[in-house]
């Protein structure tokens, strides 16, 4: 590990306890910042409402934290919208959001539109399908960016249990992320979650980043994030454990190959290969393949589409 990275461990490496609510309330007040919590959402309705539910009663009754909190259903064939009203959410739809440009399925095309519905100066992104959630996801990312004024994007560390094995959840991480970054941006070895799901930041730095439109999207703002504000900008806090859903080994496959072209973009720019995954499936005739297209878009900056633009100056 590099000697910038062990001493960025030491130093912008933080646990939840680190920074008790009533000095983040301080904190709020002080410097008049505002909180957004966005909850990308697909078919979601058996976690969404006690996700919302659990913000909304730790962090805008009982503590004013969090001003907003916004579900983006990005096309739930369930009650995801209705249980995520019902808690106390704002709700959108992602085909709502800059209707001119046409929405293409993927996390990270949810989490670009949301920066058009959502005001607060600090943007925070939770996961729908946490379970046995607690609030700490939330103000333990969201406090290094109020309290200090250097720090820009927050990921939150935790363990990832698969089932009853403690630390075995993030195969993907393991497999394909962790090694992309030690091998090509070293700087980013100090993450214990590169492919978290929840994580905080400014939205003067959300705005100015492409976001990949599927799955690479936590490993390539990561990045991005490194190459304009630096690693020192760069934070980690620890918020215990997190359960969620698991995929199955093709769909993680899938993300896999998506991450790994991600990375490959930000390697080498003018790469114009169009990649595929072929996977394979046993039906009554042997195996049959499957093949998935793993091509990667991009959305651009959100500084630059107009509508944006002229949000801001309204």
């Amino acid at each position: 590990m590099l000697e910038e990275v062990e001493r960025w461990l030491s130093e912008r490496s933080w646990s939840v306890t680190d920074r008790p609510l009533h000095r983040l309330l301080a904190a709020k007040s002080a410097t008049g910042q505002s909180v957004s919590v966005v909850l990308p959402a697909l078919n979601e309705e058996e976690t969404v409402g006690d996700i919302v539910a659990a913000i909304r009663r730790d962090l805008v009754r009982r503590a004013p934290l969090v001003d907003e909190i916004v579900v983006v259903d990005s096309g739930s064939t369930d009650r995801t919208s209705e249980v995520a009203a019902a808690a106390g959410a704002r709700v959108v739809h992602r085909d709502t959001i800059l209707p001119r440009l046409p929405a293409v399925p993927g996390k990270g095309e949810v989490l670009w539109r949301s920066l058009l519905v959502t005001d607060g100066d600090i943007v925070c992104f939770v996961d729908a399908d946490l379970r046995e959630f607690s609030s700490d996801f939330v103000s333990g990312i969201v406090g290094p960016l109020l309290t200090d004024p250097d720090v820009q994007l927050v990921k939150a560390m935790y363990d990832r249990p698969l089932g009853t094995a403690a630390g075995q959840g993030g195969r993907v991480t393991e497999l394909v992320a962790r090694p992309l970054l030690n091998m090509h941006w070293p700087q980013l070895a100090g993450f214990v979650q590169p492919l978290g799901g929840e994580y905080a930041a400014r939205r003067s730095l959300l705005e100015q980043l492409p976001f990949p439109v599927g799955y690479g999207v936590e490993l390539g703002m990561l990045v991005d994030a490194l190459h304009l504000v630096g690693l020192d900008s760069l934070a980690q806090v620890d918020v215990g454990v997190r359960i969620h859903r698991h995929q199955d080994g093709r769909a993680l496959g899938r993300m896999a190959a998506a991450i790994y072209r991600t990375a490959q973009l930000r390697l080498a720019r003018g790469h114009l290969v169009r990649p595929a995954l072929t996977q394979f499936e046993r039906t009554g005739d042997g195996f049959e393949p499957r093949t998935y297209s793993v091509d990667t878009e991009e959305r651009p900056p959100m500084a630059e589409i107009a509508e944006y633009q002229a949000r801001r100056v309204a």
